[in-house]
């Protein structure tokens, strides 16, 4: 369905204002499908993101810049992320003993078992939107994406 017929406008969009509402509306029919698959866990996306992380870390602590490089959405607050995960016993947090100043995180057993557990559910929500395009398709609209977010000056 076109954009235009989503948003019932009467007007026909030139197409960069069609590219960045395609792109808008997409996310976010993205990111409500996956937010109903972590809503039962009581985790937030950005939370996931974090596990996520910890987990590429293979049991070696991460720090908040560590975290904070790699996550996606760049503007999340670490500190807050994590301290909600401590709360749920899904990461570590401790003291660097050679600089006092560092926070070092770790994700825990508990942690790594709920990455585990939506693993099927995850990949079942990724297929749903991927299956609308052949493995070519999937290739070129990556690469477009990757091209149209750099920006040129």
């Amino acid at each position: 369905m076109k954009i235009e017929e989503i948003l019932k406008s009467t007007v026909d969009y030139n197409p960069s204002t069609r590219i960045n509402l395609n792109i808008m509306y997409t996310q976010i029919v993205i990111s409500e499908s996956f937010n109903e698959i972590l809503k039962p866990h009581d985790i937030s996306s950005e939370q996931y993101n974090v596990l996520r992380i910890l987990r590429g870390q293979k049991g070696k602590p991460a720090n908040m810049c560590v975290i904070q490089e790699r996550m996606l959405a760049k503007t999340s607050n670490t500190t807050r992320l994590v301290d909600k995960l401590l709360l749920k016993d899904l990461v570590t947090r401790n003291v660097c003993p050679e600089n006092r100043r560092k926070i070092e995180v770790l994700i825990t057993a508990k942690g790594l078992a709920l990455l585990e557990e939506l693993e099927p559910q995850l990949k079942v929500h990724q297929e749903t939107f991927a299956n609308n395009l052949s493995l070519e398709e999937l290739q070129q609209l990556n690469y477009l994406l990757e091209k149209y977010r750099t920006k040129s000056i």
